[in-house]
């Protein structure tokens, strides 16, 4: 979580979360396109690496 913190920081995009327990959930959205974009695929891209490590 807090790598991925880290990097939405660096990309000044900052997703909503929610840290319950041992739960992370996280949504993409930039609300200025109404939808997802290539700042959110790239976050995705990282939180998905970050999980494996």
């Amino acid at each position: 979580m807090s790598r991925v913190a880290l990097q939405a920081e660096k990309m000044d995009h900052h997703p909503e979360w929610f840290n319950v327990y041992n739960k992370v959930q996280i949504t993409l959205s930039t609300h200025d396109c109404g939808g997802l974009s290539k700042r959110d695929i790239t976050l995705a891209t990282f939180i998905d690496q970050a999980s494996v490590l």
